[in-house]
């Protein structure tokens, strides 16, 4: 069992079926290290080390969203407590994904997906490396202009309060705000807010 727990950490902590068996991983091997507790299934085909969550609590569930949707991008709420930027602590991960795309049956996290058109997926993302994993997370600002996108469904008083914590911060970069803002096509809404806030 040694040689699986090996193979995963050589890995990043994760890794699927496909790969264990490729790496001589017999299937009993993988079944009896899910039941000790060893590993745990994220989703139908794709494990990752129990004590990867220990290693990494604060992001371990970010990492399990971006390792089993290669195309998916924290956002929304998600995204503002990754960049602290709320009070609010959610208890599912808000993930964006392509507007075509289909989302997996995950076991774990509970997940809540948005689908986003190219126009408003693709700008913004950042790529953080956590150990051998990589979060993909929308920006500060695209974070928040997402959230005043999204304000009647999600609480317009959650978006103002992440624009007002962002303002009070040193490096807040209003033309970014701006440039994001034209992107999801809020600066209506966001520019009257944003002038109260700054004068």
């Amino acid at each position: 069992m040694r040689h699986a727990q090996t193979f995963l950490k050589s890995r990043g902590g994760y890794g699927t079926m496909r790969d264990m068996k490729a790496a001589s991983i017999q299937t009993r091997e993988i079944a009896e290290l899910l039941q000790d507790g060893t590993i745990e299934k994220i989703k139908p085909g794709l494990y990752r080390l129990a004590s990867h969550s220990k290693e990494y609590p604060f992001r371990s569930t970010l990492i399990d969203v971006c390792e089993a949707m290669p195309k998916g991008v924290i956002c929304l709420l998600s995204a503002l407590d990754y960049h602290e930027l709320t009070t609010f602590n959610p208890s599912e991960v808000y993930v964006a994904i392509p507007h075509a795309d289909k989302p997996p049956k995950m076991k774990y996290p509970p997940i809540k997906t948005f689908f986003f058109r190219e126009r408003l997926y693709a700008p913004g993302v950042i790529r953080v490396r956590t150990g051998n994993s990589i979060v993909r997370v929308y920006n500060k600002e695209k974070t928040i202009c997402d959230m005043f996108r999204y304000r009647y469904k999600l609480g317009e008083n959650l978006a103002f309060e992440a624009l007002k914590t962002y303002l009070r911060r040193k490096g807040a970069d209003l033309n970014a705000l701006q440039k994001y803002a034209e992107i999801c096509r809020v600066k209506t809404v966001l520019l009257p807010y944003l002038k109260a806030l700054v004068e």
